[in-house]
């Protein structure tokens, strides 16, 4: 079995700490936490009756794992899944939720597999899952962790506004993409012309 803490205290050096972009449609976030999750789970953590970026700024590391481990690993039922895809929808799912598990019911559905597009890990995404990866047990974290890749890329394509989280000043990669690629071997890696190329018509 997976150390499920351990790529949840992962998760969290990705996120890193305290933010408000204003680009970003969560809003007020801690660790990889938004203030639309605290505000559903309750977390008035000042007692001042409401949920606003000042419970956010309170949100301790500690109980974002908690946070991390029941809600986004536990209640979805990342469980589950192959070992092998664990960690990757975990770490998207803190990140875009239920979208997740749509990006790998899609993938699933490429492959021929008869499979939902709910966002819901029930028994026929849970089966359908393990004949995957039973079928190609070296390639489908990969074949996520690309999915991921491109999900990222046309919501950037789509959204403006969240180029940067796909392309560094630079040019770059930006987090979005690198994120995506921690969870793919090296060898299906953009190259830095290969990043420069799909991002092109941003320009």
């Amino acid at each position: 079995m997976p150390d499920v803490r351990a790529i949840a205290e992962a998760i969290i050096a990705r996120e890193g700490g305290y933010v408000n972009d204003p680009d970003d449609p969560g809003g007020a976030t801690n660790y990889g936490v938004t203030i639309h999750t605290m505000r559903r789970l309750g977390l008035d953590l000042d007692g001042d009756g409401d949920v606003d970026a000042a419970d956010v700024r309170r949100l301790s590391r500690d109980q974002a794992v908690e946070i991390f481990l029941k809600h986004y690993f536990e209640r979805p039922g990342i469980a589950l899944l192959p070992e092998a895809l664990q960690a990757s929808v975990f770490d998207m799912y803190v990140n875009a939720g239920s979208n997740a598990v749509k990006i790998l019911q899609r993938m699933f559905r490429k492959m021929a597999f008869d499979c939902a597009v709910d966002g819901v890990i029930g028994p026929q995404t849970a089966a359908v899952s393990k004949a995957a990866y039973a079928r190609a047990p070296r390639h489908l974290a990969d074949a996520y962790g690309i999915e991921r890749r491109n999900y990222y890329y046309a919501l950037a394509d789509a959204r403006p506004a969240s180029r940067k989280y796909a392309r560094r000043r630079d040019g770059g990669k930006g987090g979005w993409i690198r994120r995506a690629e921690e969870f793919i071997s090296a060898k299906y890696h953009l190259t830095a012309a290969q990043h420069a190329a799909r991002i092109a018509a941003w320009a």
